[in-house]
């Protein structure tokens, strides 16, 4: 599945953004969906997922500033993000996570999809 990341920019600090995922299939059957984030000179870490049941993780950054949905009609997964601080500003990465079962014994393949990157940048 290719990944189209979009909505990143330039918001003063307060200010809110919403990032969009669209993928190149259906995402129903896809088990988890989610954001990741790579600031200058920091590793990439994750930022919020959701899975094929709507449940969704936050990193403790952003909880109650980020909130993760999906929309399996438009095959698009989104990130709102409000209050928005210089410590958001880094590169922000959609990412899906696929696991198949190859047999009938249940033997499972996992991959993992990446997008290509949207810039948020915060200024103060």
């Amino acid at each position: 599945v290719q990944l189209q990341a979009s909505g990143g920019g330039l918001v003063q600090a307060g200010g809110s953004l919403r990032l969009s995922c669209a993928a190149s299939r259906s995402i129903s059957s896809i088990n988890v969906m989610g954001w990741y984030r790579q600031a200058p000179g920091k590793q990439r870490e994750l930022v919020a997922t959701i899975t094929d049941d709507g449940i969704t993780n936050y990193a403790d950054s952003v909880k109650g500033r980020f909130t993760c949905s999906r929309d399996n009609a438009r095959n698009t997964v989104y990130l709102q993000m409000n209050s928005l601080n210089a410590e958001d500003t880094a590169i922000y990465y959609c990412h899906a996570h696929t696991v198949t079962v190859v047999n009938v014994e249940g033997a499972t393949s996992e991959r993992d999809y990446w997008g290509q990157g949207t810039l948020v940048t915060v200024s103060s």
